[in-house]
């Protein structure tokens, strides 16, 4: 018993002196080990619970175009082993319309399970249809997220759906509705507010009780979307069933750049950076805003046209900025403003502690020349103090995901039945920031939005509220 006790303690002081060399103080780093201490064991499944799971959407890194580059796992294949790491969890199917990536992922199942029991799908609905299967991860590309999820709902199964939640803001809107109409839980893949230490939750928890005063501006940076092509339209690979993969979107020729990883430089399937890293950084801005029910009531924005405006080009905007705007007026007032921008602005003085200056993360700032800014590897203020002192007993405070993981919290709410940290309203409030932005940078017009009805107002409104959806191919729809 020494012994262990030793070693424990041991692990508690290398987890402590790991956090704080994270940048986190002292009295954070020791709640979240108290926290986990606390809570350690409950969330777990008995290991005659077992939960049986299917992934829908492997993907691998492979882009078709070189045939020598091997087969790694991409963001598919992440969450489903991150649910196969946890107790109680029996991974059981996989399904891809590329059948080399569902075979990949069979693979590892079946080396995990110790079997060759893993069943291989190429249509999700097959799959949906085996009542043996709980519960699903949903890793295909966005413009298949809203579809699939509701479905898999729709069968009985709970669903760890990756960011971003929906392809438009009508997608989303059904997607809750479905969840609370059928009481599954839904996890969105945004853990940026269950990992990384609690740094995310942290920053927003000192914004949220006044360490910089009043929050007048928040500011997002994600990065710039590539650019490229024209691209030539090739034969699909063997195994990939083309068709499939475009579902409710326009059919168009097989272009490598348009599939697997790539496919996120396309407002065809996805938003670009703004639904890549904005769905993670928006999602904490809103998160110390306060404003998970609810979202800005004007948007602003620039952009540079795509490079190529030639067919079969990548065309998400380049070099933007969007500028949202919360609080008492569509003109400002005293409503904070959330700046997402692709690249740090011009002047830039953001400094950590090595004088080195980020160009991805959040930047919150107050009255006086105060700020915080938050990113996966950092957390940093204007005034060491301004994160040193402890928060007081009274303090405002955000949720603490149960679980010590994004994955491990959506398991325990299975279990538990609670809303996740990231449930389908969060996600679809967070995404719809997302949306907003692209709508306003797609028309090149300034735009107001009424939050609670989730509809354009004012100016524009007749032109903007086409945007907030979209066609379905046929025999694709969309259906609450």
């Amino acid at each position: 018993m020494q012994h262990g006790n030793l070693s424990r303690r041991g692990f508690l002081a290398k987890s402590l002196g790991g956090m704080t060399a994270a940048g986190l103080p002292i009295w954070f780093a020791n709640e979240n080990l108290n926290y986990a201490q606390d809570n350690s064991g409950k969330a777990r499944a008995s290991n005659n619970d077992v939960l049986r799971m299917a992934a829908i959407g492997t993907g691998t890194n492979r882009t078709r175009r070189n045939a020598n580059q091997p087969l790694r796992g991409e963001r598919g294949v992440h969450i489903m082993q991150a649910a196969m790491g946890q107790p109680g969890v029996r991974m059981t199917a996989v399904c891809d319309v590329d059948r080399p990536n569902a075979e990949f992922a069979k693979d590892l199942v079946d080396m995990a399970n110790g079997n060759r029991d893993c069943r291989v799908y190429g249509d999700f609905r097959e799959l949906l249809q085996n009542r043996d299967i709980d519960a699903v991860t949903i890793g295909v590309p966005d413009h298949w997220h809203a579809l699939i999820a509701i479905a898999a709902m729709k069968a009985g199964k709970d669903v760890y759906c990756e960011k971003p939640l929906t392809l438009t803001l009508e997608e989303g809107k059904a997607l809750v509705k479905v969840a609370r109409d059928t009481g599954k839980i839904v996890q969105t893949g945004s853990q940026q507010r269950s990992e990384f230490n609690g740094r995310f939750r942290l920053a927003c928890e000192l914004v949220r009780n006044g360490r910089i005063g009043k929050l007048t501006k928040i500011t997002t940076l994600i990065g710039d979307n590539p650019q490229g092509g024209p691209f030539r339209s090739t034969p699909a690979p063997e195994g990939l069933n083309w068709d499939f993969w475009q579902g409710p979107t326009q059919q168009v020729d097989y272009v490598p750049e348009r599939c697997f990883y790539e496919f996120r430089w396309w407002y065809e399937y996805s938003g670009g950076k703004m639904t890549d890293w904005g769905a993670h950084h928006n999602d904490i801005a809103q998160w110390a805003l306060n404003m998970d029910n609810s979202g800005p009531i004007a948007i602003r924005s620039t952009a540079e046209a795509p490079t190529s405006n030639q067919p079969n080009s990548y065309n998400c905007h380049k070099n933007f900025e969007v500028v949202y705007t919360y609080g008492d007026g569509p003109d400002g007032g005293a409503g904070t403003e959330l700046v997402c921008r692709a690249n740090p602005p011009q002047g830039w003085r953001i400094r950590n502690e090595r004088g080195q200056s980020p160009n991805n993360g959040i930047l919150f700032e107050g009255e006086g020349g105060k700020w915080i800014f938050v990113s996966r590897g950092e957390l940093f203020a204007s005034d060491k103090a301004i994160i040193d002192e402890a928060l007081p007993q009274n303090a405002t405070r955000l949720e603490v995901a149960t679980g010590n993981n994004h994955m491990a919290n959506f398991l325990a709410c299975v279990k538990s039945r609670r809303a996740p940290i990231c449930n389908p309203t969060v996600g679809h409030r967070s995404c719809s920031v997302c949306h907003l932005g692209n709508i306003s940078v797609r028309m090149g017009q300034a735009l107001r939005w009424d939050p609670r009805e989730e509809r354009f107002i004012g100016d524009n409104a007749e032109a903007a509220n086409r945007h907030l959806g979209r066609p379905y191919r046929a025999p694709w729809r969309l259906e609450a």
